[in-house]
């Protein structure tokens, strides 16, 4: 008699099966955006970022020149990508 444990079940990653890949919300650096418009927008809209994690994000953005700011389901993708873009921060197109 075996005692192994199954396998535990993972997020799929595209292969057609289960619920796909993550999308992502990413934020890219620009010209016109101070920090803390950045920090502010992202606390206003996605949830669990305070405004010193965005502040975080932020200085992400400015050094590497864009930032992941949220991974999820398609549909609350599309709308943290619209607040962020009503709000005048400059977006990538979603991606999986």
């Amino acid at each position: 008699m075996s005692t192994a444990m199954p396998p535990l079940e993972r997020l799929d990653t595209g292969s057609g099966t289960g619920l796909g890949a993550a999308w992502r919300v990413i934020v890219l650096n620009d010209d016109h955006n101070t920090f803390e418009g950045v920090a502010f927008a992202l606390a206003q809209t996605i949830p669990g970022v305070d405004y010193e994690r965005g502040l975080k994000f932020a200085n992400q953005i400015h050094a590497s020149g864009q930032a992941i700011v949220w991974s999820g389901h398609q549909e609350l993708a599309e709308l943290y990508h619209s607040e962020l873009e009503a709000k005048g921060l400059t977006m990538a197109p979603l991606e999986t």
